[in-house]
């Protein structure tokens, strides 16, 4: 069974910076690419950002590009998602997903497996 573990969400000020990370484990972990999301209190969960593993290809929610940036580690099966300029409206529980496609084969150009979840990390930004 693979393992997500997402780290280093907290309390930061508007304008400020985190860098969340996503380890993978557990059985032979191979997958297309892995996503990043988010959940904030009352609305459905969202996109934010994705990679491939194989090429480092990246593809980000509109609410993400040029303040977000993913990046990955394949020697440590580790996504991180360094988030800036941050907003108020971004504070939400953040997840990544082991199991992510896009194409326009996918609802909203994005498809993930519901079985790679991993347990989220709180962002909370203040204004």
């Amino acid at each position: 069974q693979v393992q997500l573990v997402e780290s280093g969400g907290g309390l930061v000020q508007a304008g400020g910076s985190l860098r969340l990370s996503c380890v993978a484990s557990g059985r032979t972990f191979s997958s297309y690419a892995m996503g990043w999301f988010r959940q904030a209190p009352g609305k459905e969960r969202e996109f934010v950002a994705g990679i491939v593993w194989s090429s480092g290809d990246p593809y980000y929610a509109d609410s993400a590009k040029d303040r977000f940036t993913i990046s990955r580690d394949n020697a440590k099966n580790t996504v991180y998602l360094q988030m800036s300029r941050l907003k108020p409206d971004d504070t939400a529980v953040y997840y990544c997903n082991g199991n992510v496609e896009f194409g326009s084969h996918c609802s909203a150009f994005v498809c993930y497996d519901d079985a790679y979840w991993g347990q989220g990390t709180q962002v909370t930004v203040s204004s």
